[in-house]
């Protein structure tokens, strides 16, 4: 007996190559959000290669800021002196609300649509960059696994300078992936969003609920 082949969801937009798709994506993306963030973003060409590509880097642990400039938060990121050393000043959170208001303000169903749109092109932009040995849908999944299981500090976080720069004291933190290290950055309450949000979308994509960390570790 011949295999079947897969159904297909014909009432799902056609994206068209991946040399042109910018314009049907952004306009997909467009009716998704609304957010003046999402606008930035869409300016970018590569659409979906640019997400294929930053989406494999969080799922190796690398924090994709190169691939993501207009997401980038305005202001300087900022600290304060205590008695008992230095810590990252709360108001620099502040920075990163917007992206997790950005994020927050996701349908998941609507974004679970639009993947289902968008996975023939993604596949084809993964593989383009390399990643033969695993599909994007167990990519993905990874990226999300790894941010979900981002233990977020509830108190204050502490800081060593390092050279011209700061790292984390606490070594837990420290030996953290660049990408969960960044997302403790944001800070607790725009992280927790973050998570709680991309647990919804894991879950309306189709990934099992025992595949996703039940909470953050502590």
């Amino acid at each position: 007996m011949a295999e079947s082949k897969p159904s297909v969801d014909p009432s799902l937009p056609t994206i068209p190559p991946l040399d042109e798709s910018d314009s049907v994506v952004a306009d997909l993306i467009r009716k998704l959000s609304s957010h003046p963030l999402v606008a930035g973003l869409l300016a970018t060409n590569g659409l979906v290669r640019h997400f294929a590509v930053a989406i494999s880097n969080i799922a190796d642990g690398q924090a994709p800021a190169a691939l993501l400039h207009p997401l980038k938060p305005t202001g300087s990121f900022r600290v304060v002196q205590r008695k008992d050393g230095v810590f990252i000043d709360t108001r620099s959170y502040a920075r990163y609300t917007p992206l997790a208001d950005a994020v927050d303000a996701l349908d998941p169903q609507a974004v679970a649509r639009l993947y289902a749109a968008l996975k023939p092109r993604l596949d084809e932009a993964h593989r383009e960059a390399g990643e033969r040995n695993t599909t994007f849908d167990q990519t993905l999944e990874r990226a999300i696994v790894s941010i979900l299981k981002t233990p977020v500090p509830s108190g204050p976080v502490q800081l060593e300078p390092h050279g011209v720069v700061y790292i984390y004291a606490d070594p837990k933190i420290e030996a953290m992936t660049p990408a969960q290290r960044q997302l403790i950055r944001m800070g607790p309450d725009n992280a927790r969003t973050i998570q709680t949000k991309l647990r919804a979308i894991a879950l309306a994509i189709g990934i099992p609920s025992d595949r996703l960390p039940a909470q953050p570790l502590q």
